[in-house]
């Protein structure tokens, strides 16, 4: 990853007991969760260990330790977008005392609320439109200190809900509660939103899948997002291919046991 200056999983079980004492108890079940959020299922290995390097390249671009809102982008569909904000949140979440929201602003083919085994419920375009408070909008994942905006109801002019003045005012309020707000938005290419919440937020990740991304899409997309004054921090290749971390000793660094 490059660019310019920027700025464990938790397993438990639920009982009656618990539930009534806590009805908002939200609980992450691992056979149920996206089998790719490696932070969730794989925290220890080595490319959750890619996921923190991730992290904490953004976290030291971002000298001022000022809240920061991050958009996660790709130029075309199956680029590994969603995955890889979530997995980022998650990585953030870890770091301490650090609050973190995953926005779902894809609000044509949504998809965070399904990655984490979660009921659709209101969520961003409600907030967006005044129709649920953002408060009753966030919901905790059951991850460290990391919550969610689901992308809410379905509209019909997604278009038009995102590239309201409710985008800043929604952007200053979740500033104010958490220091980084991770947000994933539709690709580039077939849709004007990534590009309007690019505009408005302090970066931009691009994600690029190795063997699949072509290169005139992503130059497209990369030059579409940077002529709207979008702040593109650097390119996160998925699928990398090379030496396997599992079966390379060179590559593994497991804990001894006694």
């Amino acid at each position: 990853m490059h660019g310019p200056a920027m700025f464990r999983s938790r397993k438990a079980k639920t009982t009656a007991e618990s539930q009534a004492q806590n009805d908002d108890l939200v609980v992450i079940v691992d056979r149920a969760v996206n089998p790719y959020l490696v932070m969730f299922h794989e925290p220890a290995s080595y490319r959750a260990e890619q996921m923190r390097a991730l992290r904490n390249r953004l976290a030291t671009l971002n000298a001022d330790a000022e809240p920061k809102t991050l958009v996660v982008t790709s130029a075309s569909r199956s680029e590994g977008k969603t995955v890889t904000a979530l997995n980022l949140a998650m990585a953030l979440s870890e770091l301490e005392r650090q609050q973190v929201v995953v926005v779902d602003a894809d609000l044509r083919r949504p998809s965070i609320e399904r990655y984490l085994n979660l009921n659709p419920g209101p969520g961003l375009s409600d907030v967006l439109q005044g129709d649920v408070p953002l408060e009753k909008a966030l919901r905790p994942v059951g991850f460290r200190r990391l919550m969610v905006l689901g992308a809410g109801t379905r509209v019909n002019n997604p278009a038009d809900v995102l590239n309201g003045s409710r985008i800043d005012e929604l952007f200053a309020r979740l500033k104010e509660r958490f220091q980084y707000i991770v947000i994933d938005t539709p690709p580039v290419l077939p849709s004007t939103d990534a590009g309007v919440l690019a505009a408005r937020a302090d970066g931009t990740l691009f994600v690029l899948r190795l063997e699949h991304t072509l290169k005139g899409s992503a130059r497209e997309a990369l030059r579409s997002l940077q002529e709207l004054g979008a702040n593109v921090l650097g390119t996160f290749v998925s699928e990398l291919r090379g030496r396997d971390p599992e079966s390379d000793p060179d590559l593994r660094y497991d804990s001894v046991e006694d």
